[in-house]
């Protein structure tokens, strides 16, 4: 089963939750960081890193002994990542999402393909957990096929947890996308509430189950509760405000080893999971 926690905002515990989540369980079971702008999981697994590959994207290389001009490469390119300026052919690698169409309708075969580093994936184990993360490169501006590459380490027949990235954006897409379940972590403010809404959107237009995890619930109102109830969405769980949980994160530790009781309530989390995707 694969799970993504995601949120429409960030900061609100996301990371807390897939963390001790993936610690509580006795199942095989792998974390994947698929916030790759901002990767954190890490901090708190303190994971063994056993290998480091650089990614890269296929972008196009243009021949110009071979080119004609003909400008088809700038025709079908979407994303205005070609154009045909005077005699020449400009390529603009920052814009490519690389589908390969220019290279594919060039009548002179001029055009070939070239790497484009897009960032790292590391890849560690804690205690038998195993841990994926990717980061990206500085400066590059598309974080999705890094994304789709920390994916391509899900392993089937095991628990997949994915901490997705903030916001409701292409990134958080590529991160929900194929998944069994979404968990969406929110706060009970008028904040949460709005990009909350966003999330479930998001979610009811892939047509994945999801529930609500609420961080901090006892501040704030009422209004997520409220809004959870008219939309039929399940509250798994509600973390309260807690000076320990706090203290703990700051420190980088796991709640469930701080607070030992709470390994039994992320353990039944994930057993109202099951029962929902059944």
């Amino acid at each position: 089963m694969i799970i993504s926690i995601a949120s429409g905002k960030g900061g609100t515990g996301k990371t807390t939750v897939a963390t001790n989540l993936a610690i509580s369980l006795e199942c095989d079971v792998q974390i994947l960081d698929c916030d790759v702008e901002e990767p954190n999981a890490h901090l708190f697994i303190r994971p063994t890193i056993e290998e480091v590959k650089t990614i890269t994207t296929p972008v196009p290389e243009v021949d110009m002994d071979k080119c004609t001009l003909c400008g088809k490469c700038a025709e079908i390119c979407q994303f205005k990542a070609i154009i045909v300026i005077g005699e020449t052919v400009l390529p603009f690698h920052e814009l490519c999402h690389s589908c390969g169409g220019c290279m594919e309708v060039c009548p002179e075969k001029a055009i070939t393909e070239t790497g484009r580093e897009l960032g790292i994936i590391e890849r560690g184990n804690k205690n038998g957990l195993e841990f994926v993360h990717g980061k990206l490169r500085i400066g590059e501006a598309m974080s999705p096929p890094l994304i789709k590459k920390v994916r391509e380490y899900t392993r089937p027949g095991i628990l997949t947890i994915i901490d997705a990235p903030p916001g409701t954006s292409c990134p958080v897409i590529a991160s929900m996308t194929g998944a069994d379940f979404v968990m969406l972590v929110t706060e009970p403010t008028p904040f949460g509430l709005y990009d909350l809404k966003l999330a479930v959107g998001a979610v009811k237009i892939l047509g994945i189950p999801c529930g609500l995890v609420i961080n901090r619930s006892d501040m704030g109102d009422d209004q997520v509760r409220v809004y959870a109830e008219q939309e039929g969405i399940p509250i798994l769980m509600e973390i309260p405000f807690d000076r320990r949980i706090a203290e703990a994160y700051s420190r980088g530790e796991m709640i469930v080893e701080v607070m030992p009781e709470w390994k039994d309530k992320f353990s039944e989390l994930y057993l109202r999971i099951e029962k929902i995707v059944e």
